[in-house]
């Protein structure tokens, strides 16, 4: 680099998470989830909404209603509710801001890219359905927190995204647990994920990759205690500098 110096490790592949990160559909969760608890005069708040996020949806629903024991909603009863509402609202859902220069511009270069989510992969499908010139990038590259073939364990175990890494983009980074040798560990290194979630960022960071946090502004008011820390925090995904990671930079004029 020329003009200025190298801020962050040089990575060669890039890990996405989905809701809340590419596309606006914690507000949709919010909503719904809301909507139906004020039938019982209660409320997500956002210390609870952040132990749900990047869990698989069914794990996320079970640690919602442990904080509501004392009111008569099932955990079936809720789903169902809970289902038909987001299925509503799933086709309208919209991409955020910078996601869409950020994928074509990793694409046009060449960049190993792929999708980790908690999210079922039948509610992956409703969600990205219509945003296909973004989704389309990844080429079916996408593990969703039901894919039961892959037996990973929900955010915050690293599980996910070594997967994804291993699997979906054919790289050296060894088991989820066990052994790993330098070679994989180096290779883990390599790897550059995009997150907004808590648990995601400690699944990241336990995976052994770098990533870059990008949490709603709730989140900043949450207490937090674990042992890992974002490599980068942004505001927004337009706020992404690539090559302060080694990647291509944007072009000057600003397209892609």
């Amino acid at each position: 680099m020329t003009e200025k110096e190298q801020s962050f490790p040089k990575v060669e592949y890039v890990l996405f998470d989905m809701d809340g990160l590419m596309i606006d559909s914690e507000k949709i969760y919010t909503d719904v989830t809301n909507e139906i608890l004020a039938a019982y005069r209660k409320e997500m708040t956002w210390d609870i909404k952040a132990g749900c996020m990047g869990k698989p949806e069914r794990q996320a629903a079970e640690y919602l209603l442990s904080f509501f024991t004392d009111i008569n909603l099932t955990l079936e009863d809720y789903l169902t509710q809970r289902n038909k509402l987001q299925d509503e609202r799933w086709p309208t859902v919209t991409l955020l801001p910078g996601v869409k220069k950020l994928v074509h511009h990793l694409k046009a270069h060449n960049i190993p890219i792929a999708i980790a989510t908690g999210s079922r992969r039948r509610n992956y499908e409703m969600k990205t359905g219509h945003l296909q010139d973004v989704f389309g990038c990844f080429e079916g590259k996408v593990i969703c927190g039901d894919d039961t073939y892959h037996a990973a364990r929900g955010k915050p175990a690293p599980d996910i995204f070594i997967i994804a890494a291993g699997k979906l983009l054919s790289r050296n980074v060894g088991p989820i647990e066990g052994f790993i040798t330098e070679e994989q560990w180096e290779e883990r290194r390599k790897g550059l994920i995009f997150e907004d979630g808590l648990p995601g960022m400690q699944a990241g960071k336990r995976a052994g990759m770098s990533v870059v946090w990008v949490p709603d502004n709730n989140l900043l008011g949450v207490g937090y205690s674990g042992e890992e820390r974002a490599d980068q925090m942004l505001k927004s995904l337009q706020d992404f500098v690539p090559e302060d990671w080694g990647l291509p930079p944007y072009p000057p004029n600003g397209s892609v």
